[in-house]
Parts: C-alpha cells; structure tokens; sequence
C-alpha cells in the first residue's frame, strides 16, 4: 500500500520560514519524480516545486528564490524548505509522486499571518 505523509505545516508570521517533509512508503522512492502542490481557498491546486529522480528541480516562478526542494532516497522522504514566507503562500501543501503512476498525500496546512 502507498502512503505519502505530509508534516511541518502550521501557523507562521510572514517573513518566516518552514519545513515541510514527505515520508513515502510502498514505493520504489528513489525512482520517482516527488513534488509539491498547493491549493489555496477558491484557487485551483497548483505546482510548486518538483524534483526528479537525477535531482533536477523546478518551482513555480513565485517561489523561486525563497522554496528548496530536496530528497533522502536513504529515508524515502521529500523536503519543501520555505523562507522568507508570504500571506499569499497560505495553502494546504500536498506531495506527489509519480513514476508510471501518480499518488498524492492527504496534505499538510500551511498559513501564513501576523
């Protein structure tokens, strides 16, 4: 059975920073592209930061600059390091996995006020 546990979410001032982490079971961890997803209240999901099995990344050109994604193929687990956060990043941040087939985790909420 997959699983993919998002943690790490919670409540942040803006300028903040978070961790978000991705622990992956029942998958062949190492070959598959991991990311990050968003969705916002009345907003559609979107893309926020992608990485690969050879390690290339990409991000959504909002976060650029401010978002890390990384992975330990050794623990199964994605990373989602954010900084320097803003309201408009308040979201809840769903991990997916994809290789032949697409799982998503239940996500993690994120919220980003003063």
């Amino acid at each position: 059975q997959v699983q993919l546990v998002e943690s790490g979410g919670g409540l942040v001032q803006p300028g903040g920073s978070l961790r978000l982490s991705c622990a992956a079971s029942g998958i062949i961890f190492s070959v598959y592209t991991m990311g990050w997803y968003r969705q916002a209240p009345g907003n559609q999901r979107e893309l926020v930061a992608v990485i690969t099995s050879s390690i290339g990344t990409d991000y959504l050109a909002s976060v650029k600059g401010r978002f890390t994604i990384s992975r330990d193929n050794a623990k199964n687990t994605v990373y989602l390091q954010m900084n320097s956060l803003k309201p408009e990043d308040t979201a809840v941040y769903y991990c997916y996995a994809k290789f032949r087939e697409e799982y998503w985790g239940k996500g993690t909420l994120v919220t980003v006020s003063s």
